[in-house]
């Protein structure tokens, strides 16, 4: 799939029905759905690290908590970033819920990493 389609996915829809379910929606939501929320990500101006640091808030607080923050991602992403953990906090009922989303933050943070190292290489 091209850039432009990958960041046409909903990615909140994916995270409603990833994180709840093994199989082929949370393969869709760290195959497909990771991929989106980088190019998202990419096109804002959000450095990998600040995902990663995202991820290791939801580790410690909670989905929901990250979710209440003013500024989940710097910027113009908050908003971005906002939406993505208010649709898991919808379907993230325990700690090992909120482990998962982490994950999938790194996930995004670590596809945004080969994004940003690939168009340097090519530089």
């Amino acid at each position: 799939m091209s850039d432009s389609l990958l960041a046409a996915l909903d990615v909140e829809v994916l995270l409603r029905f990833g994180l709840p379910a093994d199989g082929t929606h949370r393969s869709a939501l760290f195959g497909d759905g990771a991929v989106a929320a980088a190019i998202t990500c990419d096109r804002l101006g959000v450095l990998p690290r600040a995902l990663v640091f995202l991820g290791e808030v939801v580790t410690a607080g909670g989905t929901r908590f990250a979710a209440a923050l003013p500024e989940p991602l710097p910027g113009p992403a908050a908003p971005v970033a906002r939406g993505w953990l208010e649709a898991a906090a919808l379907v993230v009922r325990d700690p090992s819920g909120d482990l998962l989303v982490a994950r999938w933050l790194e996930a995004v943070a670590a596809v945004l990493a080969l994004r940003l190292t690939t168009r340097e290489a090519r530089s």
